[in-house]
């Protein structure tokens, strides 16, 4: 039988197609987002910056709220596979507590980033954010000090909290021996390993 325009392997392209376009515009909001904010980057510049036109928005997302939420869903890390080996959490400290994450705005935490935006989103936008938020204390809680698991936790909250404030101030001023300042004695005080 010939194969025809429409035929099965056509329309298996253009799902991979599809599919290929919707995380390109996924990873370009995510990045435009970080470095300027919901209200400051449009969806004409997400399209654009994902190579594609302004007019196949539509066909991937409802509304930019509904671009918003899938966004940072997809900019989220993962649950961990508890077959790979954890990153240590004083490592992660050391990384985000750093003058090159502080200035990699780009592809840098979520939650320093927009978090105070995402609290005035949509509910969607603020359940992804929250099953990151735990996934991230379920992480930092393994290695956090204490000798029962509630102090552990409570360990981990406070660190993680730390770092997202110290990250968000670090950016703020503008003073740049003070920037490096709030992330050294941030890091210094943490109850991690």
């Amino acid at each position: 039988m010939e194969s025809s325009w429409f035929g099965d392997a056509h329309m298996k392209v253009s799902r991979e197609q599809v599919a290929e376009h919707r995380t390109r515009i996924l990873a370009a909001a995510a990045c435009l987002f970080r470095l300027r904010g919901f209200d400051e980057v449009t969806v004409a510049e997400v399209m654009k910056d994902a190579g594609l036109t302004h007019g196949a928005f539509y066909g991937y997302f409802p509304s930019k709220e509904a671009l918003i939420a899938e966004a940072i869903r997809h900019a989220l890390p993962p649950a961990p596979d508890e077959a790979k080996p954890r990153r240590p959490a004083a490592d992660y400290a050391d990384g985000y507590l750093s003058v090159r994450h502080r200035d990699n705005r780009a592809t840098s935490c979520l939650f320093s980033s927009l978090g105070t935006e995402a609290a005035r989103g949509s509910a969607e936008l603020r359940h992804g954010m929250t099953e990151g938020v735990r996934r991230r204390i379920d992480h930092l809680s393994v290695e956090a000090e204490g000798d029962k698991p509630v102090d552990k936790r409570r360990a981990a909250i406070a660190a993680w909290s730390a770092m997202i404030g110290a990250m968000i101030l670090a950016r703020l001023v503008d003073d740049e021996k003070l920037s490096k300042e709030i992330l050294s004695a941030t890091r210094a005080s943490l109850p991690l390993a």
